[in-house]
């Protein structure tokens, strides 16, 4: 009780800070865009912008270092319910929420397209597993007070394997999602400075190790509140302008259903276009132009190739302008290398092409909660329940997930108690859904902008900020005029998921400074994520593997140091991967959640509400459910299935897209996990282990 007024204390001055900190956020926006209406060119307001926001979060990093263990791993079990709250929402609104959760629902609408599960089910699922966590998981393991979730594993089960493997699968889910977070910042960073991708990349992790690198915890909780902040602003300033823009009401969630009427207007209209349906045509030309090279590769290869040859000798021979010749050594050089590369090539562009030839470009009526019809044909009462069984299933594993990511889990180890614990995700669902119910919002008022004023113009009209966009990722925006007639169709323009919410105040309107508030968002929400991630993996590599099954005599402060360079080295390993640019950030973040859910949860749930789950129990049920699923995403990626010569949904079980492996991994790491732990042989002594450790 003596402590209770002290911690009022505590309380009471970070209100404070915050207050100030909010305000001279506010303060730094308004000059900016004084700024602006004062003449300040866009070529210095981006930098400007990344510089500050990286500075703040790094000036807070460096007065948040630390090297005692308990501050550095868990910020001293002292962070109030509400900032707790504020930190795991910025460490959970990643880039996939704040970049592309909005884009996916504007590219495939509440129930999805073929192949792919609605935008909806990321929003359900993803707020539907903080339930999950306030009931099934955060109180319990903070009542061990713990430092890792892989300590859960080896406190509960006893023995070397539970923990290792733990530690292990938190690194690979931890892993794929930070490349995600890393692509996002190179993306945002580079549009920001107008450097180069990778640049870009390398500006972002500076900041991400200033954040995390000094400090740990500590640090990363007090930057991630000052992100929520940014992000949060950044997220409803330009929806609820739009909103106000369109509908003459900032309060988006509240009236957008407005446009979503307005929407089905347009796409009916679309549908029926004259123009439309010629670029529909010429798409399935094409995709019937790949069907035929696919029928005999090597002929349709070396065909290409000598005509590209041809061109180019054509070209030189009549002394053309050497930008041609630079264009058409381009084409020749981008031609698939073997066979096996042209087939994968190939027939991404013709199901794309065919994708294209259907109405609306293949995008579906944005209101259509699922594919096909239930009282159609046989193919659309297959197409509807594949849809609906998609979505079903993409919703189980982000709410598994969510349960089970080991950087989130982490956050509620840092609160006074368990009431706190709990207090503590209440408040870090509040804060999400602050942010979740405008996503669709904006998807709607997006689209509405897109369909009413940019669809019709006339490409040698069309704003600048597309050119610039494809030029930091030709894979964000796409636009042709395919059918030569001058007009910007539905049908020719393709926005990536990624790019919908960067381009929102471009695309709206807004002014520049909007864009820079939005491209900072951005940023905070990869930043903070991307710090709790590579936490989470150097303390899964150092203090779980190396301290407890390498070298147990290493002393707590050199744990805390060789965290801190275990951290700098998967940064860097990281970069690396994301400068690849692998896939777009929504389907890797949805792979580690699959990921997560299989590895962590069924082990996890069952070893804190059944007793009689066992060491080996725990352990088979890991391996096999973690397998299941590791399999399913390698066995339907693209190259695997390119190089053994399977087709695209040849590898599939029930249709289930390989985003969802968890669906099988879960239900197979429950079974298993329980019928080996009802085993005779070994598992009633790990039980009395465990009771006694976890009471």
């Amino acid at each position: 009780m003596a402590a209770e007024p002290a911690y009022r204390a505590y309380e009471r001055r970070l209100h404070r800070m915050l207050a100030i900190f909010v305000a001279g956020f506010l303060a730094f926006l308004l000059l900016m865009a004084w700024a602006e209406r004062s003449g300040l060119s866009r070529t210095w307001l981006g930098p400007v912008f990344l510089f500050v926001t990286v500075m703040m979060y790094a000036g807070i990093g460096i007065w948040g270092r630390t090297t005692d263990p308990e501050e550095y791993y868990v910020a001293g079990r002292r962070i109030p319910p509400m900032y707790n709250g504020m930190a795991a929402a910025a460490d959970w609104m990643s880039a996939a929420s704040f970049i592309s959760m909005a884009g996916g629902l504007y590219l495939q609408g509440f129930g999805g397209t073929e192949g792919q599960a609605g935008g909806l089910a990321y929003v359900l699922g993803w707020s539907g597993g903080f339930c999950l966590v306030a009931l099934l998981i955060a109180p319990h393991l903070r009542r061990l007070n713990l430092y890792t979730v892989p300590d859960y594993f080896g406190v509960r089960f006893g023995g070397h394997a539970p923990r290792i493997i733990a530690a292990l699968a938190a690194m690979l889910c931890s892993f794929t999602y930070v490349v995600a977070q890393i692509y996002g910042i190179g993306l945002i960073a580079s549009r920001l400075t107008g450097v180069q991708f990778e640049i870009g990349i390398l500006l972002g992790l500076g900041g991400v190790l200033l954040c995390s690198f000094l400090g740990g915890m500590r640090a990363i909780t007090w930057t991630q509140v000052a992100q929520y902040v940014v992000l949060l602003l950044a997220f409803l300033i330009p929806v609820s302008w739009l909103a106000f823009k369109q509908l003459g009401n900032p309060l988006a969630p509240l009236v957008y259903g407005q446009q979503l009427a307005k929407i089905g207007e347009l796409e009916a209209k679309l549908a029926q276009d004259p123009a439309e349906r010629e670029v529909a045509g010429i798409f399935l030309k094409r995709a019937h132009e790949y069907e035929a090279k696919l029928r005999d590769i090597d002929a349709a290869l070396r065909a290409e190739r000598a005509a590209a040859r041809d061109r180019v000798r054509q070209l030189k021979a009549e002394g053309a302008d050497s930008a041609l010749i630079v264009q058409a050594n381009h084409v020749l050089a981008a031609l698939p290398r073997d066979a096996t590369s042209a087939r994968e090539q190939w027939t991404r562009a013709m199901n794309e092409s065919y994708e294209r030839a259907k109405p609306l470009g293949g995008m579906p009526p944005h209101t259509q909660p699922y594919l096909g019809d239930p009282d159609g044909t046989r193919e659309e009462r297959e197409l509807f329940g594949s849809s609906r069984l998609n979505f079903l299933a993409l919703m189980f594993c982000l709410m598994l997930g969510t349960a089970g990511l080991p950087h989130l889990l982490t956050r509620y180890y840092t609160t006074p108690s368990v009431a706190t614990a709990r207090a503590s995700v209440a408040w870090s669902l509040f804060f999400i859904v602050l942010v979740y119910v405008s996503a669709p919002a904006l998807a709607a008022l997006v689209k509405f902008e897109v369909m009413n004023n940019l669809v019709g113009s006339r490409f040698e009209a069309l704003p600048a900020w597309i050119a610039q966009w494809a030029k930091v990722d030709g894979s964000l925006v796409s636009v042709s005029d395919v059918n030569g007639d001058g007009i910007l169709q539905w049908g020719e323009i393709r926005l990536g998921a990624d790019l919908i919410v960067l381009a929102t105040p471009e695309l709206g309107g807004l002014p520049y400074v909007i864009s820079g508030l939005v491209a900072a968002g951005g940023l905070a929400a990869a930043l903070s994520t991307a710090d709790g991630l590579l936490l989470t993996i150097s303390n899964a590599m150092v203090r779980d593997l190396y301290a407890h099954e390498i070298d147990p005599r290493t002393a707590p402060e050199q744990r805390v140091i060789l965290s801190k360079f275990a951290l700098m080295g998967v940064a860097m390993v990281a970069a690396i991967v994301g400068s690849l640019k692998p896939a777009e950030i929504l389907p890797l973040v949805s792979a580690s959640f699959s990921l997560a859910a299989s590895a962590f949860v069924p082990a996890m749930v069952l070893g804190i509400f059944w007793r009689r789950t066992s060491r080996a129990g725990a352990v088979a049920g890991m391996l096999s459910g973690l397998g299941v699923t590791v399999w399913y995403l390698l066995v339907n990626a693209p190259p695997v299935r390119a190089f053994f010569g399977l087709a695209p949904g040849q590898t599939l079980w029930f249709g289930i897209q390989p985003l969802s492996a968890g669906v099988f991994g879960v239900p197979i790491g429950f079974a298993v996990a329980a019928a080996v732990s009802m085993l005779p042989v070994g598992g009633h002594r790990s039980t009395e282990v465990s009771s006694r450790t976890a009471g």
